[in-house]
């Protein structure tokens, strides 16, 4: 998989968020996106995923651009912002309703999931009384679950405990051995730094590699 994103330009009224942004991003490599907050980051992740059309340029993957088509591209998988569930469902009862909306993983997989992220035990815990951090590794767990090719996690550590962050980062590591891309947005440098073959950060609406 290729990622291709050509003279991004991304505005709300006339409030620039992104000018003239160009990168490229291919499977087996996880990039990190820094900068503080309300540069753009976000933003960014969301016209990759479709949820937002740029202003003016092109993203394309492997050479195609859905958003012409006002198509999501399919194999992608993100944890945007705040995760949001149903509150009176189980963690597991979430993830077992987006599962069906492909039919393409068992509960297995599901469970699995939820074991990666250390969210086992609180599976049929109601989401409305789930943590910070047990919301954010539900959000994880939906991410990773149908095995995507493409993942984006924006600020997945948050209110998660230092050993489940490593567990997690060990395993992005894996998948990105396996071939995934995988983008990570981070306000915690050492994040990035342990996880990232590239840094990009993001300021005033540019981006330079770190």
């Amino acid at each position: 998989m290729k990622i291709e994103v050509q003279n991004l330009e991304k505005k709300f009224k006339n409030n620039t968020i992104l000018s003239d942004v160009n990168l490229e991003f291919t499977s087996g490599h996880i990039y990190g996106l820094a900068g503080r907050n309300g540069s753009g980051k976000s933003v960014f992740l969301k016209i990759l995923c479709g949820l937002y059309k740029p202003t003016l340029g092109i993203v394309l993957f492997n050479g195609k651009n859905y958003h012409l088509d006002n198509m999501f591209v399919p194999n992608l998988r993100a944890l945007i912002e705040k995760p949001s569930f149903f509150p009176d469902l189980t963690g597991y009862e979430n993830l077992e309703l987006l599962a069906k909306i492909q039919n393409k993983i068992s509960s297995n997989e599901i469970l699995s999931s939820l074991k990666r992220v250390n969210l086992i035990e609180e599976k049929d815990k109601l989401y409305k009384e789930y943590s910070l951090g047990m919301k954010q590794k539900l959000g994880i767990a939906q991410v990773i679950m149908e095995n995507p090719d493409i993942l984006i996690l924006d600020e997945p550590f948050n209110g998660i405990e230092e050993e489940t962050v490593k567990k997690i980062s060990n395993y992005l590591l894996e998948l990105k051995h396996l071939g995934k891309l995988i983008i990570i947005s981070s306000h915690i440098k050492e994040d990035l730094n342990y996880l990232c073959d590239e840094i990009y950060y993001f300021d005033n609406g540019k981006v330079q590699q770190k």
